[in-house]
């Protein structure tokens, strides 16, 4: 039986920019298809409405942080136009080709917008933003690293920030090796789904870092299937914002 006391360490094979971008847009369909099949994205935009109906407000700045192909934010802003409810988006993320990628496939959503920027070097000067998203990509980082970027996003959301990332399980990689079997095709993703789970957190670790960002309030959840999506809000937030 495998354990993981500890997060994986080894890079994801669609992190290298040398793969083709052919090749990389199938990558992305698979983990599209991954994230309807597990309800991946449904769980951040449930997290959405939640806070916005917390915090109303006549329009709201949506930021994803390592937006990939951009479709977090398509979905969210069909969600959005289902409600009724007025939304600028921008998608940051350092890959050249997945930036391409996104604009191409978002050629029907004026609301977003794509920028490549490296996550730990972006600053408030740069943009701001009413709710952060972060999906499936917190794991891509060292334990060095997320502090860093963490503070980041307090620093860039007015409302809230919302995660979704992996739990890191035994029962999940398992169940992760059978699922892709059936549903997945290429071998990237095959590859990069397993090494993210081993990537993941558990619980205890998230509420750790967790507790050196003292300005927020935290809400940390576990979602449906093998994931957490955390919710963070400033303890002096206005619900007039």
């Amino acid at each position: 039986m495998l354990n993981f006391p500890i997060r994986n360490t080894d890079p994801e094979l669609m992190d290298n920019p040398n793969v083709d971008e052919l090749v990389l847009e199938k990558v992305f369909q698979d983990i599209n298809k991954s994230n309807r099949l597990l309800g991946g994205i449904q769980s951040t935009i449930k997290a959405l409405e939640s806070v916005i109906d917390v915090y109303p407000k006549e329009s709201y700045t949506i930021l994803d942080m390592g937006s990939g192909d951009g479709e977090t934010l398509r979905q969210v802003v069909l969600w959005a136009r289902r409600k009724g409810l007025i939304i600028e988006c921008f998608g940051v993320d350092l890959s050249e080709k997945g930036l391409e990628i996104a604009a191409e496939l978002s050629s029907d959503f004026p609301e977003i917008q794509y920028l490549k920027c490296d996550i730990l070097s972006l600053h408030d000067d740069v943009i701001t933003c009413d709710v952060l998203l972060c999906s499936l990509t917190m794991h891509h980082f060292s334990n060095h690293q997320i502090p860093i970027f963490l503070e980041r996003f307090t620093q860039l959301a007015h409302v809230a920030v919302i995660i979704n990332d992996l739990e890191r399980s035994v029962l999940a990689f398992y169940l992760f090796k059978a699922f892709s079997a059936i549903f997945i095709k290429t071998e990237i993703a095959r590859n990069d789904g397993a090494i993210s789970i081993k990537s993941g957190f558990t619980k205890a670790e998230l509420h750790a870092f967790s507790k050196n960002i003292t300005t927020m309030k935290h809400d940390i959840q576990w979602k449906w299937a093998f994931r957490y999506v955390w919710v963070m809000t400033p303890k002096t937030a206005n619900q007039n914002l």
